[in-house]
């Protein structure tokens, strides 16, 4: 039986990371169609008809190409997500400041009173508390 399988994915493209986060939105969906709202069903419907029709595509630059512009939108999620937690963990030792004039983050330490900030992209100097 395994090689029955394998002989019928061959040259298949299979799964990859795209795959599993469409399988996770249909069983979101399907979860959230338990609740009254019917809608949900058909689109978990339509999602894993998409994921399967991926899977078993011979298509596998196109379903490559797919899979690269999504794995691309989770790092950003991903970055966005991670910055804010490391920003949460140094709260207690660092304020964060944005440069008036260009936008750029600084990180400066807490407790030393009104200091002057210079920002290490385009120069300019406020004065703020830290």
């Amino acid at each position: 039986m395994r090689d029955r399988i394998q002989r019928f994915m061959w040259g298949r493209y299979g799964n990859d990371r795209f795959n599993q986060f469409l399988m996770v939105a249909a069983l979101l969906c399907m979860f959230l169609s338990f609740f009254g709202l019917r809608g949900f069903y058909g689109i978990a419907f339509l999602i894993m008809i998409y994921a399967y029709y991926r899977m078993f595509s011979r298509q596998t630059a196109k379903r490559a190409a797919e899979n690269q512009w999504y794995l691309k939108k989770e790092w950003k999620v991903r970055s966005f997500f991670a910055a804010k937690k490391k920003q949460w963990s140094q709260r207690k030792i660092y304020r964060i400041y944005k440069c008036p004039q260009c936008g750029q983050k600084l990180r400066v330490p807490r407790g030393k009173g009104k200091i002057a900030i210079r920002c290490k992209k385009c120069g300019n100097e406020f004065i703020r508390k830290s």
